[in-house]
């Protein structure tokens, strides 16, 4: 009988986002080729994601349950464990809050990615957040606490939810403004002056038209993981000076965004780069991530927690 440590999401929550961040930059270089592939189980009311993966460090496993009903009945649409076991014996060494580990992981992601595509003489400038949950919030963060920027802008559907959202950042850097997203001359005013503007949403169709985008912006995606599903049109893509995976096979298989620019015949996969490919340097247009998550991301936000006990 194993009697695992348990750290909960205050215990992922006290890792400082620097921290993860750098952690998510090395395992880019050293652990993102290879390991086992994750997979989705259909489920009466959802589906399981199982993420295994493998490095020199660690071994572990995600195990998710993605259940679209549960806010309706007052429980989270995600839950679900990280499992780490030691790399030489196989034994099980601790269990993680699976929620929050992802969600860690996807915004220090996301930062890491910004830090790539940005060219390394520009001063941040204003960032827009599509979404008003967990994953809005963690991306707020963790730009504020490695690359500032100089105001934020949340935009939703929800006013309420924007608001309760606005409300848990006002120790930002700098001043955070919400505005509700019907509210289309403010939202495309938004995208215009963001120097930033990332997608953590649910949504399935895109949240703004492409052409507001400044012609520097970075965009970053995060919120689907389905080839139906997209967060971004294809006139972004269209206009697109460099789009950014983390792995071009798997956003080929699962980013819908990219799946169906490409489709659309306004992105060519052959230009896909991966996360940690040289970005050219003077390209003129916006530079765009997209990111589905991966299981070696995991296993890095899990090592970095478990190093902080």
């Amino acid at each position: 009988m194993y009697l695992l440590p348990h750290l909960g999401p205050d215990d992922v929550a006290a890792v400082p986002w620097p921290v993860v961040v750098e952690a998510i930059a090395r395992a880019a270089v050293t652990d993102r080729a290879g390991g086992p592939a994750r997979s989705a189980v259909p489920l009466a009311r959802g589906e399981f994601l199982l993420m295994p993966a493998e490095s020199p460090d660690a071994v572990g496993i995600k195990v998710l349950t993605i259940a679209p009903d549960n806010p309706a009945l007052g429980a989270p649409r995600i839950q679900g464990v990280y499992l780490v076991f030691d790399q030489h014996t196989l034994t099980p060494r601790a269990l993680i809050d699976g929620p929050a580990l992802t969600e860690l992981r996807t915004a220090a992601v996301s930062t890491h990615g910004i830090l790539q595509l940005a060219p390394p003489d520009r001063t941040p400038g204003a960032l827009v957040v599509f979404g008003s949950g967990p994953q809005a919030i963690a991306h707020a963060r963790a730009l504020d606490a490695v690359r500032p920027p100089t105001g934020t802008t949340l935009i939703a559907r929800d006013a309420t939810g924007l608001a309760r959202a606005a409300a848990q950042l006002v120790d930002l850097q700098g001043p955070v403004l919400g505005i509700v997203a019907d509210r289309s001359a403010a939202v495309a005013e938004a995208v215009h002056g963001a120097e930033v503007v990332v997608c953590a949403t649910t949504a399935r169709t895109p949240l703004f038209d492409g052409s507001w985008l400044a012609d520097d912006a970075l965009v970053v995606a995060v919120g689907s993981h389905e080839p139906v599903s997209r967060e971004l049109d294809a006139a972004v893509f269209a206009r697109a000076a460099v789009v950014l995976v983390e792995d071009v096979p798997t956003a080929l298989r699962e980013a819908g965004d990219v799946i169906l620019a490409v489709q659309e015949g306004v992105l060519d996969p052959g230009s896909l780069l991966p996360l940690g490919a040289r970005i050219p340097a003077g390209i003129a247009g916006p530079r765009v991530f997209k990111s589905v998550g991966m299981a070696w991301e995991d296993l890095a936000i899990a090592g970095a927690v478990l190093a902080r006990r």
